[in-house]
């Protein structure tokens, strides 16, 4: 069935990235007249538009495949004024990578994202400055600082799914973005909102979520009314986050949670954070995280449920460590859940919630790729690192369109035989998640209390990716049958 035309936007979105935002920015492009190397690759005029149909009716994903056996590891489509350079794999991806900050940057790729969080924080800021939040996100997810953040999610999942009946069907999709939202309250934002005012708090947060769509993408400040409820909701929530802050300085409440990591942190001159900067990285935090760990957890329980073999190991993994440790969770037990951990990142190889990222060239840079090729790439260009395709790359993952978790078990571990950027579903190098660490926590939490009450049986058919979708997520419902019963221990 053709895909809609929303297809068709994310497609030039992703090909073009932000080359209108450029455009407006910049004024103009800048070229780099000195590079001696071939340039990659090109795909542009009637090839472009013969692409046209695939993109229409089987999406992105097949479209990027086509280029990329018919191309290679690097190549660069130009639409317009813009040039876009796609990377796949390891070797092509290094640059992508590890370059500097005067190689390639996320300069204002992301400018979309201000009007969402505000200009304390993120792209609203100078990048040293950007870095040093960055430190604070890093530091407040930390493993000395998630062991205190495994009892509340535990709550938090225990009382969710305690409301379910004996047995029921349930779209798991919709039920892991409520529970994960619940435990950001919990976890990120702290009691005093999830307690009092959690209602009013996800009510805005969801009216600032609503504002990343295409047409604030490419036009971040455009009067329509979406990014006027955004505006309204994140002015509104700023204001709640900032009187909790005002009230734990003024009367010295310290709480175990990350508002409270972002209230104690100090720059590397001293100072310490602003009240309007604390409430701004915080409703970054939770979009940042939020959305990718409801994916993997929705893409992770619709592949266990479809591949018995799978669930049966995750299934007598559960049993042995309740024969070990009886009902007692902690950071130690979820840390030796190595078969669902796989299950997770299998997940999220084959269906990573960002399907792509994006860099700014700055300067001249090289790209050696897997066939042997070395080309040149001009400032001006834009560069994607395909995640969609890495994951799925033959030469590393033994069958990739086959799920099987056992690729990251011991003795295997095809990731880690292939080396570094293997597996960039939670981004690589200078740029990685910080909180990669925290998402499988309490996505295992999720899972291991399901495992171990509930017997579940997918009865939607497989999804697929919704590529109409600005964040594609699993096309659709997701429906589960549920059916309450206590797994025994070996």
């Amino acid at each position: 069935m053709a895909l809609t035309v929303s297809v068709m936007l994310f497609s030039l979105a992703l090909v073009l990235i932000t080359a209108v935002v450029a455009k407006i920015t910049s004024g103009r492009i800048i070229t780099d007249p000195v590079c001696a190397l071939p340039a990659p690759p090109e795909v542009k005029g009637i090839a472009l538009l013969r692409l046209l149909p695939t993109l229409f009716t089987e999406g992105p994903e097949a479209t990027m495949h086509y280029l990329h056996n018919k191309l290679g590891s690097a190549f660069t489509v130009s639409f317009l004024w813009k040039k876009t350079t796609f990377l796949v794999g390891q070797e092509a991806s290094a640059i992508f990578f590890q370059g500097l900050e005067s190689e390639v940057t996320q300069g204002n790729l992301f400018e979309f994202t201000v009007p969402m969080f505000g200009t304390e924080v993120g792209f609203g800021v100078d990048y040293a400055t950007r870095r040093e939040h960055t430190r604070f996100i890093v530091e407040s997810l930390k493993p000395s600082q998630l062991r205190s953040y495994v009892d509340p999610m535990l709550q938090e999942v225990e009382n969710y799914f305690a409301k379910w009946e004996e047995e029921g069907v349930v779209d798991l999709k919709y039920e892991f973005k409520e529970l994960l939202m619940l435990i950001s309250g919990r976890c990120l934002v702290g009691k005093e909102v999830r307690e009092k005012m959690f209602g009013q708090f996800c009510t805005l947060y969801h009216q600032i979520e609503e504002g990343l769509n295409f047409a604030s993408f490419m036009f971040p400040y455009i009067p329509i009314p979406v990014n006027h409820r955004r505006d309204r909701a994140r002015i509104k929530l700023r204001g709640i986050l900032s009187e909790v802050v005002r009230s734990r300085k003024s009367l010295n409440h310290v709480k175990e949670d990350v508002l409270q990591r972002f209230i104690d942190a100090t720059y590397k001159d001293g100072r310490g954070t602003t009240v309007e900067e604390v409430s701004a990285l915080i409703i970054t935090l939770i979009f940042a995280g939020k959305h990718s760990s409801a994916m993997t957890s929705t893409w992770t329980a619709a592949c266990l449920l479809d591949h018995a073999n799978s669930l049966d190991a995750a299934l007598e993994e559960q049993r042995k460590i309740i024969g070990k440790y009886k009902d007692k969770i902690d950071y130690n037990i979820l840390s030796e859940m190595g078969v669902l951990h796989s299950c997770i990142k299998e997940a999220a190889r084959m269906h990573p919630a960002p399907p792509a990222l994006v860099r700014q060239v700055k300067k001249h840079v090289t790209v050696r790729t897997k066939e042997g090729n070395e080309y040149g790439i001009s400032r001006g260009h834009t560069l994607v690192h395909l995640v969609m395709l890495n994951g799925l790359l033959p030469h590393i993952y033994k069958d990739p369109e086959v799920y099987d978790p056992d690729r990251f078990r011991p003795i295997r571990e095809e990731d880690k035989a292939a080396g570094k950027f293997s597996y960039t579903s939670f981004g690589a190098g200078r740029h990685a998640c910080g909180g990669e660490a925290y998402a499988y926590m309490q996505i295992k939490i999720i899972f291991s209390h399901l495992l171990r009450n509930f017997e579940l049986k997918l009865v939607s058919s497989f999804p697929k990716p919704d590529w109409t979708q600005f964040l594609p997520e699993p096309k659709g419902e997701v429906m589960v049958s549920y059916k309450r019963r206590r797994l025994p221990s070996d």
